[in-house]
């Protein structure tokens, strides 16, 4: 008991001395006016990214992903995924600067959204709604438009491993983004009761889930999360892609796309295999349009295991 105790302890211990060091770098980053410290940590993390373990990883996946590219346009691609997921990071010490657009007024700023009808047309009319996305660009600025819209969305999240991580960034996305529901067992009740009242849910969908629907991205066996198709049956509510692309000059571009035709069954209804492989289809072609703004160091199509052999 005494051994497990002095394990536990030291493992809380590790745990909150890795958060309070990635916060205090995060907070350096606040003394510096934002364009100058996004532009930092994009060059720091395409400097450490390269010698850390899941660099591995990322270029198995993109082994997979784009077997017609060269090993040089492959390895170009993870480093632009590596800046782009320190732009990521230091964007959450911004994102109240960052986000600066305004449906009221048409004066362009550094956020521009393609797709204001369709948000404007989900607050004028409120009905059940999903919008779903992927870990492209800073995904994080969507469910702060939705706020900024007016939208009534509940945006399912997964927390980090490290609960003091966890803890900073909920207290975070909360105050930004509206009602989060972090992903558990129970997540999927909280989504339906906020679709059986008449609002909107927002979810990614390009993660890992080990007891997903066999389906393909990029061409491999991939197991995908049904949890979307089954609320679309059970609500018949409509869906809506959206993603954040990157722009020059730190700047974003939102698009919330119209809605899509979700496939059906022989008998008429939702065909939960099909619309789990459509969501597949959609993220894949928003990643091949922009790679370097993927997340590549997921471990999406669940592959760790081959890179031990």
């Amino acid at each position: 008991m005494l051994i497990t105790r002095i394990v536990l302890a030291f493992e809380n211990f590790r745990q909150w001395l890795n958060a309070t060091i990635a916060f205090g770098a995060l907070n350096l980053l606040k003394l510096l006016p934002a364009d100058p410290a996004i532009r930092y940590a994009d060059r720091f993390a395409r400097k450490i990214g390269p010698k850390m373990p899941r660099h591995k990883l990322m270029l198995y996946n993109l082994e997979r992903a784009f077997p017609e590219k060269s090993e040089a346009e492959r390895t170009e691609i993870a480093l632009d995924s590596w800046g782009n997921m320190g732009r990521l990071a230091a964007e959450y010490v911004f994102l109240d600067r960052l986000f600066d657009f305004d449906p009221e007024q048409e004066k362009p700023g550094r956020v521009e959204v393609v797709g204001t009808e369709t948000f404007l047309e989900l607050r004028d009319n409120p009905r059940p709604f999903i919008v779903f996305t992927a870990h492209s660009g800073n995904f994080e600025l969507l469910p702060v438009a939705g706020s900024a819209f007016g939208l009534d969305v509940t945006v399912l999240f997964r927390p980090p491993n490290n609960p003091y991580v966890a803890k900073r960034i909920f207290d975070f996305r909360k105050e930004r983004m509206g009602n989060l529901v972090p992903s558990h067992a129970g997540s999927s009740f909280a989504l339906a009761r906020q679709l059986e009242k008449g609002g909107g849910i927002g979810v990614l969908v390009d993660q890992k889930f080990r007891r997903g629907l066999p389906t393909k991205f990029f061409g491999n066996d991939v197991l995908t999360n049904p949890l979307v198709a089954k609320l679309v049956r059970q609500f018949g509510c409509d869906v809506f892609p959206a993603r954040c692309v990157r722009l020059p000059d730190n700047r974003y571009r939102l698009e919330i796309e119209p809605k899509v035709e979700i496939p059906l069954n022989e008998k008429g209804s939702v065909d939960v295999q099909k619309t789990a492989q459509l969501l597949n289809d959609k993220v894949e072609s928003w990643v091949r349009e922009y790679p370097g703004q993927w997340l590549w160091y997921h471990d999406r199509w669940h592959i760790k295991r081959h890179l031990k052999d």
